[in-house]
Parts: C-alpha cells; structure tokens; sequence
C-alpha cells in the first residue's frame, strides 16, 4: 500500500472512531458540546494518531486495539489547538483556513471547550483500562497512561516557556527545550504508547524513541519555516506571526537555510533508527519524509 493511500486509510478509521465520541444530544451545554465538536471534526490531518496506529502495527496486525490511545491523542492536540489561538497566547483568528473556535464561539466557550477534550482523552484511555482483562496488558496500559500525562504535562510546560519569552532573549538549549516540550513531547508519546501496547522489547522501544525525538523536532522546525515562507492560502492562517510576536525560533536563531539543513539532518537520522525493520516500518520512514516536505 502506497503511503498517501496509508494514511488516508488511517485518518479514515480514525475519524470514523471520533464519530462516536462526539455528543448530539439536546442540552444545557450543548453549544460546549458543538464547540469541541468544531475543533475536533474539521479535517485535520490526523497526523498523530495515525503514528500510533502505525507504529503499533510493526509488531502486531491488530490496530484497533490501539484506537483508543490514538483517539485519546488527537483530543490533547485539538485540546492544544483551541487554547493555543486564545488571545491571551497566540491570539490567532483563523485555524486550517476556518475561524479558531473562540472566534466562532466565544472565549469562555472555547477554553471550557479545550477543557472538555482534555478531560474526555482521559476518559477515553481509563475506560479502555478498565475493559481489559489481561493483568500484563493492564500494566503496560498503566504505562501508557502515566506517560501520556506527563507528555501532556510538558507540553503545557513547553507552551508557557514559549509565551514567556516571546521578544526576549533565549540560548539554542532553551530553544530546544521549548521545542522538546511543547512540541516533541506529544510525537514522543504517540510512538511510545504504539509500541507499548504492542509490547516490544527494550531495543526496539529505545530506537523508536529515538525516531520519535526526531521527528518531533523535524516538525517544529518544518512548522517555523512555513511560518518564515509559506502559503497562507495553503496553510490555512496568516505567516510571519511569530516574527511578528518576536518568538524564538529556529528560522531567528539560524536563519531560513540553516534551518532547512538542520531539518535535513534529522530526518535522515530519523529514517537510519528503522532500518532494522525493513518494509515493516515504510510508513514511518516515508512519514518523516512527508513532515519534511509538507506545505501546510
């Protein structure tokens, strides 16, 4: 299977699975409900939870299985997304070339609506724990779920480091730790929680790992390109907004050329981690190519 036909594959099954995770009923909240709807059912790309699907998928055939973590994830990004367009933090009014949710809703309704996706990715991944009958896959399943916290943790972290030192000084560590957190910390845990539940061994959690911190990088800095020289048709939301709000990032402190060769370098370190796995891991490997070229 072609990757372009993959992932299609995977964001179709995904969608499908978020279907029934949106509430329709008629109720007091129901404009909150229509809200978290908004954010999560807009064609996004679903790109993090197919990494989970896919990442699983090495060692075992049985994905569905890992639905739930890889749903459980794309509630978190959108969760980020709505608050990150509030205009206490990027203040941004377009999201994929729609209004971003405060701007159709309002603000109290879109930070109560990040609030509900947040809280419902954890329910989503408790419910699935409590279901499960083997005692091994429960504790690789608690796991998962301490980890995806804690990413969750950091990324939150990584994003008020960002705010706070918007038009301010920043060494390259601090750069790269900003990045690591709000950032590299969610692709981090999509590759984990894959190969978690399909329980690999230590090595192959350690190389993917490995190729994961790379990626999640590669996509920041891919990210603070288009936001240097790309397409505001094709992206979607305006360009040059973070130098506009005097954020570091790796176009200011390399400039455009010097972050287009670190971008280089590690996706193809990324690729050199899953040579091992041979065809088994084409759609990682052809992923990491896809976030490098990507125009939106």
């Amino acid at each position: 299977m072609e990757f372009k036909e993959e992932l299609k594959m995977y964001q179709q099954m995904i969608n499908n699975e978020l279907e029934t995770h949106v509430r329709k009923e008629d109720c007091l909240e129901k404009v909150l409900n229509q809200s978290m709807e908004y954010s999560l059912m807009n064609g996004a790309k679903r790109l993090r939870p197919s990494i989970v699907l896919a990442t699983y998928k090495i060692f075992k055939e049985d994905i569905e299985r890992s639905m739930p973590y890889a749903i459980a994830i794309e509630m978190i990004h959108n969760f980020s997304l709505i608050h990150d367009d509030l205009p206490g933090i990027d203040n941004d009014d377009f999201r994929r070339g729609r209004p971003t949710n405060h701007k159709k809703f309002n603000e109290a309704t879109a930070i109560l609506a990040g609030d509900g996706l947040l809280n419902n990715a954890y329910m989503v991944i408790s419910k699935d724990i409590e279901n499960t009958q083997d005692i091994e896959e429960i504790k690789r399943k608690v796991k998962i779920f301490k980890e995806f916290t804690i990413a969750v943790d950091r990324m939150i972290v990584g994003e008020y480091v960002d705010t706070e030192f918007e038009k301010k000084e920043i060494s390259k560590e601090g750069l790269e730790y900003i990045h690591n957190n709000k950032t590299g910390a969610l692709w981090k845990i999509c590759v984990r929680m894959g190969a978690i539940l399909a329980n690999c061994n230590k090595e192959d959690l350690q190389r993917l790992t490995n190729y994961s911190e790379k990626i999640g990088l590669a996509f920041q800095i891919k990210d603070d390109i288009l936001s240097e020289e790309g397409d505001e048709k094709i992206l979607g939301k305006p360009v040059g907004n973070d130098k506009v709000a005097g954020k570091c990032t790796y176009v200011s402190e390399y400039g455009l050329q010097g972050a287009k060769d670190i971008l280089d370098k590690i996706t193809k370190e990324a690729i050199e981690e899953l040579e091992i796995y041979g065809e088994k891991s084409r759609f990682l490997r052809e992923f990491a190519i896809y976030l490098k070229d990507r125009i939106k």
